[in-house]
């Protein structure tokens, strides 16, 4: 979303620019690995690659990147809040492809997260209702998943405009799928935030059924973000916990970027609590900082506005890649709303949760 207050040659410099890791073989170079390019003890960046910036792909712009997700022959699915799908090349990032989405009138979607699903279908969620689709390769609405009332846009709901499913993500064993709330709803403590989870039901009768039985509401959980953040992004680990992105702005300042852990074991089912004000008997989800982006180094990056530091920007789509040693590959890429002080920029980082 918008941040609050505020071919050859192509692929030649993709390649230079955000090529895929290379494994250096030896216990002790893997020890080491994480120490280069440090952000903290636990992440690490590799590169970045702003070759994607201001470009276009068959008539349509090549930015406002929201989430991104690995397709099941290992392609990057970008999602573009303009109602645009791409599908980029894994190693040089360059499109291979792009696919307009709608909603069920034809109408533009304010499209945030996405999901591959394990058939190749896509999960889309939208800020706009807010909503959850299900749609085909080639862009057709196959299903639409059941929302809560509470978390509507108001007057519907409680929710705010601009502030609801920022974030999608399918936890390991594909049976639960997670959407995040970037606001906090009308009620609740500012800064804490919904989790609202979906049950995939069992349908050995018609395993490649897509009906609306397919996801079923189920637990939700709160968050909370730290002070004048939102969550914009959340990716499951392997393990079953998840990493979550909280970002900010400040107009001078520039964006505030933070990685953190996040577990929901022993957290609280809030789908029947009301409202969220930290009361006793309410466990919230427990996070653990990894890193604050801008104490990466910058590696040479420059900024078109403000930032704490040159490497910042809009960030706001996440995606585990894979893994290498143990430290998962994570590719993260900025937002820049087709503006002229904001860059469409990916960012390779390895993460030891």
């Amino acid at each position: 979303m918008r941040p609050r207050s505020v071919l050859a040659p192509l692929a030649a410099t993709l390649t230079a620019g955000l090529a895929a890791v290379t494994c250096v073989a030896g216990p002790a170079a893997a020890q080491n690995a994480p120490a280069r390019n440090a952000c903290s003890p636990t992440v690490s960046i590799e590169r970045f690659s702003d070759a994607l910036d201001k470009t276009t792909y068959e008539g349509t712009f090549v930015g406002n990147f929201s989430a991104l997700a690995v397709d099941r022959d290992g392609a990057i699915a970008a999602l573009s809040d303009r109602s645009a799908l791409f599908t980029l090349d894994p190693k040089t990032l360059s499109p291979r492809s792009v696919v307009p989405l709608a909603d069920e009138s034809g109408a533009a979607l304010d499209s945030e997260g996405l999901v591959v699903d394990r058939d190749g279908t896509r999960l889309v969620s939208s800020e706009t209702e807010p909503s959850v689709r299900r749609y085909s390769r080639d862009g057709a609405i196959l299903d639409r998943l059941p929302v809560p009332d509470a978390l509507r846009v108001a007057p519907a709901g409680r929710a705010t405009t601009n502030q609801t499913f920022e974030a999608l993500t399918l936890l390991p064993g594909g049976r639960t799928l997670l959407a995040g709330m970037e606001g906090s709803l009308s009620g609740d403590t500012a800064g804490i935030v919904r989790l609202q989870t979906w049950q995939r039901q069992s349908s050995q009768s018609n395993p490649h059924s897509h009906g609306h039985r397919d996801f079923r509401l189920g637990a939700q959980y709160g968050y909370r973000t730290d002070t004048g953040l939102g969550l914009v992004e959340t990716a499951a680990t392997p393990d079953g916990r998840l990493l979550v992105l909280e970002r900010g702005f400040t107009a001078g300042v520039g964006n505030t970027v933070r990685l953190y852990l996040a577990d929901l074991r022993h957290a609280t089912d809030t789908s029947r609590v009301d409202t969220l004000t930290g009361q006793k008997g309410v466990r919230l989800v427990r996070k653990t900082l990894l890193a604050d982006i801008a104490d990466c180094p910058s590696l040479g990056a420059t900024a078109k506005q403000p930032q704490p530091n040159p490497l910042l920007d809009n960030i706001e789509g996440m995606t585990i890649t894979g893994t290498t040693r143990g430290a998962l590959r994570v590719l993260l890429v900025s937002d820049d709303n087709q503006g002229a002080t904001q860059t469409t920029r990916f960012y390779s980082l390895q993460v030891r949760p």
